[in-house]
């Protein structure tokens, strides 16, 4: 997640040394290589700087893909392009096919050729559904339920001193916006949490700007603060029902954030960066900047023990500590889960996804396990550990741009790697039905060996299992001429047929008709 950091310190890329396929699979506790320090704010390294890469000639038989992918069928899209290690023909057999689908929001912070927003791939890392954010930062897409129903909720807006000022979005199956999410009490909602509970409520994350004595921690009798806020939202009325402030509850000197040697900076002391609901009912919450988690009482805001920190009321075994972490969950009681950055300023050697063992009775805290990539990676900020029902751990890498997924027994099963300079604030794996209202498209061109190729697409509907292309001398006057296992965003089929006219029907994997094309014609993508 992003952080404020300081500008003499930043992420310096390593040389990778090269891993055969078994290592990757099963070296999950190596170490390859190490970064150092972190980036600095939403900033990414300059050139000399830029994170270890997998070295893929050992990973798969593909070449280094584009940096984005470019479509006939929807010229408008410049999604990022994704890859994910090992190959498809070395997965498909055995990868595990559930969850369905990897959701990130991938975004840049200088100039890149493809757009940001939001994604969701295949688990062979074929794209699925993208959604253009241009004028805004796109943030944290996942899968949650509301009224009922399985949705899409993210954020977007404007990022400031590494936190964020917008509102949250909820969709429906269709991908169209249904709800939108606003702090309350005259505060902007930031990018750092949007969870939706079954009461219809929304529990996120706000920062305001005010002034305290600093002196505590070395700093003058009046000075600018980051206070960070916690607030449940009432979804049908947009009323405040919670609203918990880290000053009147958290003390300044808790903090390892050094002071901002600009006294004009506003001192981000505490860093709110998760919430959880517990199975208790009261709320869980990470504080990057304190290395803590604080359990909170639903009802007054007090808090109830701090875990971790200066101030722990748990004794921490041995692995167990974690430094500037983020994405503090409590699946099950007596089970918790987060991403241990280890940095900015860098306290470990390389970031881990930590499965913890909680006796809230004795608090004891033990580790069960730590993921930990090959590749070494430190990341400065964001990130996030899903533990799935399976034992299975998916891992966003934050500030690196990767995700991966590791076995019960901490064996690496995939990684997914995005073009520099996109990085994607965490990363998660659902399963997810989508439905889009609008059509899907068709585009055909000549083929030098005879016929023609005809390439069709349906950005965001999940259940295509096939395409039968269409052709003839008129639009309203079109026959099968063949199909094709649908085989990414853009499946091209190749017909000997000269048309002019051409459409595609979109089947699912029992043959059932889903959608039609409108007809165009040869070589001009015009609807006929």
């Amino acid at each position: 997640m992003p952080d404020p950091t300081t500008s003499d310190s930043r992420e310096r890329a390593s040389l990778m040394p090269r891993f055969s396929r078994r290592q990757l699979v099963q070296g999950a506790g190596g170490l390859a290589a190490i970064g150092l320090a972190g980036l600095i704010g939403y900033e990414w390294p300059r050139p000399e700087e830029r994170p270890a890469r997998f070295p893929r000639s050992t990973m798969s038989s593909t070449l280094v893909p584009a940096e984005t992918w470019t479509f006939l069928t929807e010229p408008d899209l410049h999604p990022p392009a994704v890859s994910i290690t090992p190959s498809y023909e070395e997965r498909r057999d055995h990868l595990t096919s559930s969850p369905r689908f990897i959701f990130i929001s991938p975004r840049h912070t200088t100039s890149a050729p493809s757009q940001q927003g939001l994604m969701i791939l295949d688990r062979l890392g074929r794209l699925v559904w993208f959604k253009p954010v241009l004028k805004a930062a796109p943030f944290d897409l996942m899968v949650q339920q509301y009224e009922n129903q399985p949705v899409l909720t993210w954020w977007q807006g404007r990022v400031i001193e590494g936190y964020g000022l917008g509102s949250g979005r909820i969709a429906d199956s269709s991908y169209h916006t249904v709800q939108r999410v606003h702090a309350g009490d005259g505060l902007r909602e930031d990018l750092h949490e949007l969870q939706v509970t079954a009461a219809g409520t929304a529990l996120i994350t706000a920062y305001e700007r005010a002034k305290t004595n600093l002196s505590s921690v070395g700093g003058p009798s009046w000075g600018p603060v980051l206070i960070s806020h916690v607030q449940e939202i009432d979804l049908a009325t947009g009323s405040v029902l919670f609203d918990w402030n880290s000053l009147d509850h958290v003390a300044l000197d808790e903090s390892y954030l050094a002071l901002p040697q600009d006294k004009t900076t506003a001192y981000d002391y505490f860093h709110v960066n998760s919430i959880a609901e517990l199975p208790d009912g009261n709320l869980l919450i990470s504080a990057r900047n304190t290395w803590a988690l604080y359990k909170l009482d639903r009802a007054n805001g007090r808090v109830l023990w701090r875990m971790n920190g200066k101030r722990s009321d748990f004794t921490m075994g041995a692995g167990t500590h974690f430094y500037w972490q983020h994405d503090a969950r409590m699946p099950t009681e007596g089970t918790l889960t987060l991403f241990d950055d280890g940095a900015l300023p860098a306290e470990e050697r390389q970031s881990r996804a930590l499965l913890l063992a909680v006796d809230a009775s004795s608090r004891q805290v033990s580790l069960q396990r730590a993921y930990l990539n090959p590749a070494g990676f430190l990341a400065s900020n964001q990130g996030s550990a899903q533990l799935l029902p399976d034992g299975r751990m998916f891992v966003g890498w934050g500030s690196q741009p990767y995700f991966s997924e590791f076995a019960p027994d901490g064996a690496l099963l995939l990684n997914g790697e995005l073009p520099t300079p996109v990085r994607s604030y965490r990363a998660y794996t659902y399963d997810w039905v989508g439905k889009p209202t609008a059509p899907p498209r068709v585009a055909a061109r000549s083929d030098p060996a005879g016929g023609a190729v005809v390439y069709a697409s349906w950005n965001g509907s999940t259940e295509i299992g096939s395409w039968t292309i269409l052709a003839g001398k008129t639009a309203a006057d079109l026959e099968p001429v063949g199909s094709q296992e649908w085989s990414g965003f853009e499946t091209a089929v190749a017909v000997n047929a000269s048309g002019p006219y051409f459409s595609a029907l979109a089947t699912d994997a029992a043959g059932h008709v889903l959608r039609r094309t409108p007809p165009v014609l040869l070589g001009s993508g015009r609807e006929g």
